[in-house]
């Protein structure tokens, strides 16, 4: 069963460490959420280390920045490790022509990668952090471009496994929402964020860093997305608090609240099945 909380100190004293979904659990992308700051927080304060784990395509420095920007205290987190982080050594492994499909902002992501970036015509690789415009367009509108990446059986590496992300109080399309569209059309991708094992493996290590070794059965994963957050920690053999008032929410709220019968026969449907859940991290 899953359990109601109101707090995560609630849920946190079986765990030593917490691996922290960022967008729509941290901050909106617009504004930080200032209860989820605090209460992870004081979970470092109660000795536990807190990993934040996101599938933003950036480096972790760039998004330390961002969150610095968005008022997210330092005191929030230990480490931080991005699909970004990950996604660099399928970039690298790859073939060293690529095209990068996404705003001219993420060309960080390839700094100091034996490849060149070349034009969509010319690539043999191509690495997706989002869209161009991510306010205007649908996967739909790269379906010519796409079609004939197919055609060519290039190998398409996805910096962004997320479909949709909060920004503020709408739902932006991520690079994920491409790859699908893709593979939908005969391709093939290549993904290392989350739901993938590599961005655990990455997080995992850093919390061994940061506090020695430790049982897998110490960690505690939250985060508000299914195809992400819940399914990467639920086959990684974790336990999650689901936050219900993520990406997600319209599936069962009435009344601007969660009813709780109706996200549970949701999630039941989806066969998840979190430890905890609550509607934000506070």
């Amino acid at each position: 069963m899953t359990q109601r909380i109101h707090s995560l100190s609630e849920a946190t004293g079986g765990y030593d460490v917490i691996l922290s979904d960022v967008w729509g659990v941290v901050h909106n992308g617009v504004e930080a959420f200032t209860q989820s700051c605090d209460a992870l927080a004081e979970a470092r304060r109660a000795g536990k280390t807190v990993v934040l784990i996101t599938n933003s395509p950036r480096r972790s420095a760039d998004v330390v920045a961002q969150m610095r920007g968005l008022n997210v205290a330092e005191e929030t987190y230990d480490r931080i490790v991005t699909s970004g982080d990950v996604t660099r050594k399928l970039i690298a492994e790859g073939p060293k022509k690529v095209f990068l499909l996404g705003p001219e902002r993420d060309m960080a992501l390839l700094e100091g990668l034996d490849v060149t970036v070349t034009s969509a015509q010319e690539a043999d690789s191509i690495v997706c952090t989002g869209f161009f415009d991510d306010e205007t367009e649908t996967p739909e509108d790269y379906t010519d471009m796409l079609k004939a990446w197919v055609a060519r059986d290039l190998p398409f590496i996805c910096a962004n496994p997320d479909l949709i992300v909060e920004r503020g109080e709408r739902m932006i399309p991520c690079a994920g929402a491409v790859a699908a569209y893709y593979e939908q059309l005969g391709g093939r991708s290549r993904v290392a964020g989350k739901p993938h094992h590599p961005i655990y493996d990455a997080a995992i290590a850093e919390a061994e860093q940061a506090r020695g070794p430790f049982e897998r059965s110490k960690i505690l994963a939250i985060g508000d997305g299914m195809p992400t957050d819940v399914r990467g920690a639920l086959s990684q053999g974790l336990d999650l608090l689901y936050i219900s008032g993520g990406i997600h929410a319209a599936e069962y709220m009435v009344h601007g609240q969660t009813d709780e019968a109706i996200m549970k026969t949701w999630l039941a449907s989806e066969n998840a099945t979190p430890k905890f859940w609550m509607p934000r991290l506070a």
